[in-house]
C-alpha cells in the first residue's frame, strides 16, 4: 500500500472498529431506511453522465471550500444536470462527515456515493442507514476476501457499489470479485498526481455490460469529452466544480449540455 494511503486507511480501521460497536443497530437502521435510489441506473441516460462531489478539502489540495453548505451545493448541480452526486463522509484526511451526505441528499432527488474508505462490511451497513445509495470500494486498500464480502454486504443492504482501480492488476481483482459498476481513478495514489490518460489506456479491459465511470482529472469539457470518447459511461468531478465560480454552467458543460 502507497505510504500516502497508510494513515487514512488506518484510520478508516479505527472508525470500523466504532462502527462494529454498533452492527446490529445499523443493520436495523438500514432495512428500516427509505427505499434507495437507482445509482448505476442514474449513470446509463443518454450522453455523457456526470457524478458531481461535495468535497470540503483533500489531502493533496488542502482546503477547498471547508465551510461549504452541502444542500445548497447539491441543489446547484442538480440544476446543472448532474446524474448523481458523490459526498465525502471520510473526517480526517477530507473534512466530511455523514451529515454532508445527509444534508445533500435531502437537498434534491439524485442517488448519492458515500465516498469514503470503506474497509469492513459494518460500515456498508452503516451506509445504507445514513442514507446512502451506493459506496465506494477502493481495491487497492482491500484484499480479494475484502472485496468480495463488502460486496456481498451491499447486495444484501441493497446499495449500489462503484468499485475503484487503478491498474491492470486492480481491474482483474474487480473483474474476478463480480463487480458491476467500475470506476478508474486517474489519480496515482502512491504520487497523488493525476494522469486522464489512465483511464483511456484502461478502458478496453473493462468488460461489456458493466458501469463504467473514469474518475479525478476531469476539468473541462476537452477532458470530459476525451472521457466520452473512451467509452465511459459517466465522469466524477470533484475539486474544480466545488471551486467553479458558476456550479451549474461547470457540470453543464462537463456533461456536453451547456
Amino acid at each position: 500500500m502507497a505510504a500516502v494511503l497508510e494513515p487514512i486507511v488506518a484510520e478508516a480501521r479505527r472508525r470500523a472498529a466504532v462502527a462494529a460497536e454498533r452492527a446490529t443497530a445499523w443493520r436495523r437502521e438500514a432495512r428500516a431506511a427509505a427505499p434507495t435510489r437507482d445509482f448505476s441506473a442514474a449513470l446509463q441516460g443518454p450522453g455523457l453522465s456526470v457524478i458531481a462531489e461535495v468535497k470540503r478539502r483533500s489531502p493533496s489540495a488542502g482546503d477547498i471550500a471547508p465551510s461549504l453548505d452541502p444542500a445548497r451545493l447539491a441543489r446547484e448541480y442538480a440544476s446543472g444536470g448532474a446524474a448523481a452526486l458523490s459526498v465525502l463522509t471520510e473526517p480526517a484526511f477530507f473534512g466530511g462527515s455523514t451529515e454532508d451526505l445527509g444534508a445533500a441528499r435531502n437537498a434534491v432527488d439524485l442517488p448519492v456515493l458515500r465516498k469514503d474508505f470503506v474497509v469492513d462490511p459494518v460500515q456498508v451497513w452503516e451506509s445504507r442507514a445514513i442514507g446512502a445509495d451506493a459506496v465506494l470500494l477502493i481495491v487497492a486498500v482491500l484484499d480479494d476476501s475484502a472485496l468480495r464480502s463488502a460486496l456481498e454486504a451491499a447486495d444484501e443492504a441493497g446499495v449500489g457499489v462503484l468499485v475503484e482501480v487503478h491498474d491492470e492488476a486492480e481491474v482483474d481483482r474487480a473483474i474476478g470479485c463480480g463487480a458491476r459498476m467500475i470506476g478508474v481513478n486517474n489519480r496515482d495514489l502512491s504520487t497523488f498526481e493525476v494522469d486522464v490518460s489512465r483511464a483511456e489506456r484502461m478502458k478496453d479491459l473493462l468488460p461489456a455490460g458493466i458501469v463504467t465511470v473514469a474518475e479525478s482529472g476531469v476539468t473541462t469539457p476537452e477532458g470530459a469529452a476525451r472521457m466520452a470518447a473512451a467509452g465511459y459511461d459517466a465522469v466524477l468531478v470533484g475539486e474544480a466544480a466545488v471551486r467553479a465560480a458558476d456550479r451549474a454552467g461547470f457540470i453543464r458543460r462537463i456533461g456536453g449540455t451547456g
